[in-house]
């Protein structure tokens, strides 16, 4: 494990533990925390954009999370004739 990476705000001691956890996970554990995770985030994304408009349907609340995840311009490219706030 390379030790110049761990974050400030970790000992050593809790990386190493971190990383043997990771490692006993084994790919498709991590894989499968990593897809948790980016669901839990989208349901956070898609969360706050109900409440900031509760006017939207489901397509909608899709496509705004979507916007604010790869941003306006990228949006734009992918989505041009779709208008929609975030």
């Amino acid at each position: 494990m390379d030790f110049e990476i761990v974050p400030k705000d970790t000992t050593i001691e809790a990386a190493r533990v971190q990383y043997s956890i990771f490692r006993k996970m084994g790919m498709e554990g991590r894989a499968r925390m990593t897809m948790e995770l980016s669901d839990g985030l989208r349901s956070i994304i898609e969360s706050g954009v109900r409440q900031r408009h509760p006017d939207y349907d489901e397509d909608m609340v899709r496509l705004a999370a979507i916007r604010i995840a790869i941003g306006e311009e990228l949006f734009c490219q992918a989505y041009p004739d779709i208008e929609i706030g975030s």
